[in-house]
């Protein structure tokens, strides 16, 4: 992508988050969680100027009903692929907060921040997460823990995972959320498959500098992205963290183990639509983004 590419598309981003940002805030003052439309618009202006086209499958929850979905993380890119299909928040590292840029982007989608260094950030994070699957809301959680190269699926954390019923027990007194398993892959870029040797333009991990990074994704070409919602599991009081958290990792693993040998994978349909910042917030099956 040529330099001129690179800041039209930029100065599109940039007027996309200036005319959607003053009224999103607005809104949320007004009317809370339910000014969701802004982040979702944003995201999929960031899809449609990059030429990435993001195809889902499974049945997610449906609106309305509260879900802690449990996702496998890859990129920074996961968070536009994933706000871009519905109403969500994420829980994310404290340090975003202090990122330019970013840190305004994460305000729109209502983040909430967990201090991995402070003694008892488990339990006020979670307070806030209890609070959100009270309202009906999706919370989405990496629980990874870390972004990992896109080649392996990395242990999920539990921690988090009990932690969110017990608070929504308090918030509600409801005896029961859904799990969401969510799996998010980047199988073809260009139209070819994406080799293990290329995942790195896409994966950002480890200590890799950001600024070369960035470099290779604008410059790589149009990135294919799969997204598989998993069977639910029903957290309920009786039930052990560890072993809901295992059954969740378990399914992003089939899911993503499928995609790979293309066995998960479905083909755009006639009801699928083509890369566009427009918002359709029905449907279920596959949809393309």
């Amino acid at each position: 992508m040529s330099r001129f590419g690179v800041l039209w598309r930029a100065a599109a981003l940039l007027l996309a988050f200036l005319v959607l940002a003053p009224p999103h805030w607005v809104a949320l003052r007004v009317f809370g969680r339910r000014s969701t439309v802004a982040p979702i618009l944003f995201h999929r202006t960031f899809l449609w100027l990059f030429s990435i086209r993001v195809m889902q499958s499974g049945t997610p929850p449906d609106f309305g009903e509260a879900a802690l979905v449990l996702a496998n993380h890859v990129s920074w890119l996961d968070i536009v692929v994933i706000g871009s299909l519905r109403p969500l928040s994420f829980v994310a590292k404290s340090e975003i907060a202090g990122w330019p840029v970013i840190s305004a982007l994460a305000a729109l989608q209502r983040t909430i921040y967990i201090d991995r260094q402070r003694r008892g950030a488990t339990a006020t994070v979670s307070t806030a997460m209890g609070h959100r699957l009270a309202g009906g809301e999706l919370v989405v959680l990496f629980a990874e823990g870390t972004t990992g190269d896109g080649n392996r699926l990395l242990p999920f954390r539990s921690a988090l995972v009990g932690a969110a019923r017990a608070a929504l027990q308090a918030e509600a007194g409801q005896g029961r959320v859904r799990l969401q398993p969510l799996a998010i892959a980047y199988p073809r870029r260009n139209g070819l498959p994406v080799v293990r040797s290329e995942r790195s333009e896409i994966a950002w991990y480890g200590d890799m500098e950001l600024a070369p990074h960035l470099s290779a994704f604008v410059n790589g070409g149009p990135i294919d992205v799969q997204v598989v919602w998993g069977k639910p599991i029903v957290f309920e009081a009786s039930t052990d963290r560890k072993v809901a958290t295992a059954a969740a990792e378990a399914e992003v693993r089939a899911a993503l183990q499928g995609l790979a040998t293309g066995r998960g994978a479905a083909p755009p349909t006639a009801g699928t639509r083509s890369a566009s910042p427009g918002v359709d917030l029905g449907g279920s099956g596959i949809a393309t983004v």
